[in-house]
């Protein structure tokens, strides 16, 4: 196995460092490895050096919401799409409830009205874990949190929205991620932003697998906040973003500092912004060509995957519902954990979506939510592909699964 070809499979967890985003961040890591201040200032300094690395952050935040038809002053930098999820949550609640005089914030229980009654935020039940466990943090603060259930596709419909809605009391917010990360089904968040707003919730989207992939505007959309990771389109890791519609509440989560128009604390990564607004723009702009690459591909892996014995190929992602770059199987009589670390050891990096616990194998959640059993879910294998998938990779990792589960 030492001398098997690798075969990059995985890139839903992460994309390699683009070369468009490497070439950006290079003037800024090299200045400071010569230490050099040019270009590495606190953004939020008054002096030179400071007053760069600010025109430089701004610079970096335009071409962000260039990409998504937003307002510069919409793009919150954060750490991550796991930040930017929690803070859309929690911050939109917060920020909805204090100007109705209610504090479920910093300092709750010193001051403020209490909820006479619990107040409704909607999620999905195929969110990734920084939605659900800001969903449950909620819960905690006194909040009633619904679920929308996919089909059997692993969508949410309008009309599922819609039943959970006429259930809720008080909605605030709902949460549903544009495309999820496990089985690539495509969300329509513009008609469910719309259900969400008839009801007088605001909404979000967990957009991480879905920019750079698909078309994304916040106007044809209209959803009040948007959550983004740098790393998964070829930009650093630690780097993200929120969008937030002007003059939706919302209560900063990281305080001491008054970054980001005092909506996130801490002082900014300028060659990060630099690497994510690199990686964002050309994203952007080779989206028709890259998609397409990926959708051939994705569809010559599937057909291979589709004739294997002991192979489910449960979701057809060919189909206008998916996304172009995830194509899951399943494996029944194996478990994941198995199947990763064998096609690993013959030079394939793929993903699972069980989870192990100290005593228990769980299945994903996402597949639980879609109505998949334990046993067959137990055997979920997920590939996703990216800008530089070749043909060579997709018949590599077919021939090596066939090894496996034969």
């Amino acid at each position: 196995m030492a001398d098997a070809p690798f075969v990059y499979l995985d890139w839903a967890a992460t994309a390699p460092l683009s070369l468009e985003a490497a070439r950006a961040m290079a003037p800024y890591l090299e200045a400071g490895m010569a230490g050099l201040v040019q270009g590495n200032g606190n953004a939020n300094a008054l002096h030179t050096a400071g007053r760069d690395a600010f025109k430089t952050l701004e610079a970096a935040r335009r071409d962000i919401a260039r990409t998504l038809d937003a307002r510069p002053s919409e793009i919150i930098f954060t750490s991550g799409a796991t930040e930017a999820d929690n803070a859309a949550l929690i911050g939109i609640v917060e920020g909805i409830l204090a100007k109705r005089g209610v504090n479920i914030g910093y300092g709750s229980q010193a001051k403020g009205k209490t909820l006479e009654a619990a107040p409704s935020v909607i999620v999905s039940a195929i969110e990734h874990d920084a939605v659900l466990e800001a969903a449950e943090e909620l819960r905690h603060r006194g909040m009633e949190v619904l679920f929308v259930k996919p089909d059997k596709r692993g969508v949410i419909t309008p009309e599922a929205l819609a039943h959970v809605l006429d259930a809720a009391t008080d909605p605030l917010l709902v949460s549903i991620m544009a495309l999820n990360n496990e089985t690539g089904a495509l969300n329509d968040i513009a008609q469910l932003a719309e259900l969400a707003h008839r009801s007088g919730a605001l909404f979000h989207s967990d957009a991480t697998q879905a920019f750079g992939k698909m078309p994304l505007s916040v106007k044809q959309t209209d959803v009040d906040a948007l959550s983004l990771s740098s790393h998964k389109i070829g930009g650093p890791k630690g780097v993200g973003a929120l969008f937030l519609k002007t003059r939706t509440p919302f209560g900063a989560q990281v305080v001491g500092g008054g970054q980001e128009a005092n909506l996130r604390s801490g002082t900014q990564n300028i060659a990060g912004v630099v690497g994510f607004a690199a990686a964002a723009q050309a994203s952007h702009e080779q989206l028709e060509a890259a998609s397409a690459h990926m959708r051939a591909l994705r569809d010559r892996l599937f057909a291979g995957l589709s004739e294997l014995s002991g192979v489910e190929a449960f979701i057809d992602p060919r189909s206008p519902y998916y996304g172009p770059h995830i194509v899951t199987v399943l494996c029944p009589g194996f478990e994941s954990e198995t199947l990763i670390l064998q096609l690993d050891r013959r030079g394939v990096c793929v993903s699972g979506g069980s989870a192990c616990s100290s005593s228990d194998l769980e299945p994903s959640h996402v597949l639980s939510a879609m109505g998949i059993e334990r046993d067959r879910a137990l055997g979920m294998v997920r590939f996703s592909l990216g800008p530089t998938t070749t043909e060579e990779d997709i018949d590599h990792a077919v021939r090596m699964l066939r090894e496996v589960v034969k």
